[in-house]
């Protein structure tokens, strides 16, 4: 069972719980950290595939180096 599993009554509970620890004033502003967060986390991620995948070397058929014995 994984995050994926919550489900909207999950939902609900934790937004309930975070409204009564932070407070109606303070929630707008965590969401907005948190989804500017989220955006970095995937435009990094996004760009280390890119870089990986241009860092990778070419195989061709005639290259003898990448012919297994």
């Amino acid at each position: 069972m994984g995050v994926a599993n919550i489900g909207i009554p999950g939902l609900i509970l934790i937004l309930i719980i975070a409204l009564i620890i932070f407070g109606p004033k303070k929630l707008p502003e965590i969401g907005k950290a948190f989804g500017q967060t989220l955006s970095e986390f995937k435009q990094s991620a996004s760009s280390l595939i890119s870089d990986e995948e241009a860092a990778a070397p070419k195989e061709t058929k005639d290259d003898p180096e990448h012919v297994k014995k």
